[in-house]
């Protein structure tokens, strides 16, 4: 097997000899953020983290999508958070593609290698580190978690990519797979954060239209991707951003495989407005 790798954006600053044509687009249905965007100018800082930038791919926007947020962080040896989330409402997944992460959650520690997968349950007690000597960098996204009476919250774990095995969709010959750290009849998790893996000339044979709102970050390779109307170009680094019911669809023209983290939210009735009745 093929050890796979993750795209992980490296900042700098674009020179003054630079085209300003670029690939990024932002649309009533969806967003194209390519990885040239991911400069040091659009770095952010946050609370109580030492040592750490980010780039923010993307946040609640009313009218867009509007469940979560999603982060790229930037982590110096030494940096790290003992107060990473101010919001004791969040779950969030931790998702490695560069360095080591060192995590503590409840009191017990772990350390996450490339690949590493972290699912953290609201309010909980836990905290960051980059104790290794290299830069670490890795992917944070954060829902506000829909509790249903009568159902738990679900359990932290830790894994890693390497340990979970692909799910090969019906009928394609395991070209088209999934990585799903979570399993779908497991009503206590509202969100999935999977890894999606097409082989060379694999395709979404339709265009999928459905609730769920996605954030889909190439780590791997290219391939053309439908979004509403338009086919666009994505490679490693790219982020599309996806409202509910934007229709989707996918070619991976190759010449090595296409992956991609792939947020949607799940399991849980629609949320209906206020109104009066008669």
């Amino acid at each position: 097997m093929t050890k796979p790798t993750y795209y992980a954006p490296t900042g700098g600053v674009p020179p003054q000899t630079q085209l300003l044509t670029g690939r990024a687009v932002f649309t009533t249905a969806y967003a194209v953020i390519p990885k040239g965007t991911n400069s040091d100018i659009v770095t952010s800082r946050l609370p109580f983290w030492e040592q750490t930038r980010c780039w923010v791919l993307s946040r609640p926007l009313s009218g867009f999508a509007e469940t979560f947020s999603q982060y790229i962080m930037d982590v110096e040896p030494g940096g790290g958070s003992d107060k990473p989330e101010p919001d004791a409402g969040a779950e969030a997944v931790l998702f490695v593609v560069q360095g080591e992460l060192s995590l503590t959650i409840e009191g017990e520690n772990h350390v996450l290698a490339e690949g590493g997968y972290a699912f953290i349950p609201p309010a909980s007690d836990w905290s960051v580190r980059n104790n290794s000597k290299n830069a670490l960098k890795f992917h944070w996204i954060r829902k506000r978690y829909e509790s249903v009476e009568g159902l738990p919250s679900p359990k932290a774990f830790v894994t890693n990519e390497k340990d979970v095995a692909p799910k090969p969709m019906p009928g394609t010959d395991g070209k088209w797979a999934t990585t799903s750290f979570v399993d779908p009849a497991d009503l206590t998790h509202d969100m999935h954060v999977n890894i999606v893996t097409f082989e060379p000339g694999a395709i979404i044979p339709f265009a999928e239209t459905h609730v769920m709102e996605h954030g889909l970050y190439v780590l791997e390779g290219k391939a053309v991707y439908r979004l509403n109307q338009d086919w666009v170009e994505v490679e490693a680094g790219d982020h599309m951003w996806l409202r509910a019911f934007c229709p989707q669809a996918c070619y991976a023209g190759g010449p090595g495989k296409f992956r991609y983290l792939l947020y949607k939210d799940v399991n849980r009735h629609m949320k209906l407005g206020s109104f009066q009745s008669s």
